[in-house]
């Protein structure tokens, strides 16, 4: 008998022999009775993997290990046990995991320093170190890099090395839940006209007394001069009605089309329904022109309420936006509920069906949608389930991996990955993981040498892939 039909065939019958909520064990107990004959009755791994070697396949957040528990990972033979646990003995197994997980000292390994892929043996070198939860990454340079940190900080990376002072001056941000200064990008003349972009979650007093902030994504551009962040201009700012008190799904990401047009997107904030609503920025992919002002091609000028920046609407948080070097068509990678993240070719006034469709469903296990499909609404090119947390997304542009010309490169936050897809025919024919399990992967880069660079966080730094 295979491992993965033993592994499926012993979660059954533990499943038919011990109900929810029969009776109340041990963390130690309900580990030896549905987990150990996998993983080993010390951890240490057997038809399933070690929990105890620092290593988490799957994310390492308690969050994560809990709804694997819970709702499993199909694919790959670990069963649900939402049927058979309650949300008490999950969290008393998890508590296990963890004590025993600390107890036998477990450290999450060094980065490794070379890895194998399908074309090429990569070099891996930690780049920079020494950040506070860097974000983002663009290049001004052959030799000069830009990154942001969350609590407001934007850096400077000059021959390798991070400059000791942030540039001065730049806005102040509301550095609160996943909100803070998050993208940052080089206009593609910024030759001639020294342009850099950011975004950010920009704050406003709540009219109601004793009430916290209003927040919503904000975009400027300025110019860096002796370090410091000078001739600042807003180029979209939301109006005050529209911003909420929620501190997650921001989006912010930024990137320029061939025609010189720019595009930005805004989560939908938490608030899912108004993804749908294009009198409102939230839960959409704008375009503007790099000075901000609207192109009269934008695709909903023609409804009088709407928005007119909108370029599509019904994406949840995207957090990957890229411009294909052939084509100049739009991509970006959307984070989705459980099990519904998603690769979409964005179109001009397409509506891409949050939360009306999707292949996830909410983090607690309750329905978002029953339907996958709808009359109008957009399927996405690939999605992700599991979902794998996907964040940051580049064409690869450079001469060092000629075999990964115009493949897209696709981080993962919580798989700690970055997969490159090759795409054919507006399809995804194939997907390899050529980094794994050296942090939550928040950006990635093609840099002006050919090498790619990966923002991390925990730990905090920036990898360089290069050949070997």
């Amino acid at each position: 008998m295979n491992t993965l039909k033993f592994f499926l065939i012993q979660a059954a019958v533990w499943g038919m022999l011990m109900p929810a909520g029969a009776q109340t064990k041990s963390g130690a107990a309900l580990y030896q009775q549905h987990c150990a004959q996998c993983h080993g009755a010390e951890m240490q791994g057997g038809n399933a993997q070690s929990l105890v070697d620092g290593i988490w396949q799957f994310g390492a957040e308690d969050g994560y290990v809990t709804r694997n528990i819970k709702f499993g990972i199909t694919h790959l033979g670990m069963p649900a046990y939402e049927k058979t646990l309650n949300d008490a003995e999950i969290r008393s197994l998890v508590q296990y995991i963890r004590e025993s997980e600390k107890n036998a000292g477990a450290v999450k390994p060094a980065v490794t320093r070379e890895t194998g892929t399908l074309y090429y043996d990569l070099k891996i070198e930690e780049w920079v170190r020494n950040l506070e939860i860097p974000w983002a990454i663009d290049f001004i340079g052959a030799d000069t890099a830009l990154v942001t940190e969350r609590p407001g900080r934007l850096r400077m990376v000059v021959g390798g090395r991070l400059l000791p002072q942030p540039v001065v001056g730049t806005p102040s941000v509301l550095h609160e839940g996943q909100g803070g200064l998050m993208e940052v990008a080089v206009d593609p003349n910024y030759r001639q006209n020294g342009w850099i972009y950011l975004a950010y979650s920009h704050a406003i007093q709540n009219p109601a007394a004793g009430e916290r902030p209003l927040a919503m994504t904000r975009l400027v551009r300025g110019k860096i001069r002796n370090n410091t962040w000078t001739g600042e201009q807003v180029i979209f700012e939301a109006p005050p009605a529209t911003y909420r008190t929620t501190r997650h799904h921001y989006g912010c990401r930024i990137v320029f089309d061939p025609w010189g047009y720019l595009y930005f997107a805004i989560g939908e904030r938490g608030y899912q329904n108004e993804a749908q609503d294009f009198t409102l920025p939230n839960g959409k992919v704008h375009r503007i022109r790099p000075d901000g002002s609207i192109p009269d091609t934008n695709p909903f000028l023609v409804f009088p309420d709407a928005m007119p920046s909108l370029y599509s609407l019904g994406n949840r948080n995207i957090q990957g936006m890229a411009i294909h070097p052939q084509t100049g068509q739009l991509w970006a990678t959307e984070h989705g509920p459980m099990g519904g993240d998603e690769l979409n070719l964005i179109k001009a006034g397409r509506n891409y069906g949050w939360p009306l469709v999707t292949y996830g469903r909410n983090y607690n296990g309750s329905v978002v949608s029953a339907f996958t499909h709808k009359p109008g609404l957009e399927q996405p090119v690939f999605f992700w389930n599991p979902s794998i947390a996907v964040c940051g997304l580049d064409f690869y542009r450079g001469e060092m991996f000629p075999q990964w010309k115009n493949k897209l490169l696709a981080g993962a936050l919580k798989y700690e990955e970055v997969r490159l897809l090759t795409i054919e025919d507006e399809r995804v024919i194939h997907e390899e993981t050529i980094l794994k399990n050296a942090g939550r992967v928040r950006d990635v880069s093609t840099g002006p040498d050919g090498a790619v660079y990966v923002v991390l966080n925990n730990p905090d730094m920036i990898l360089r892939l290069s050949r070997k």
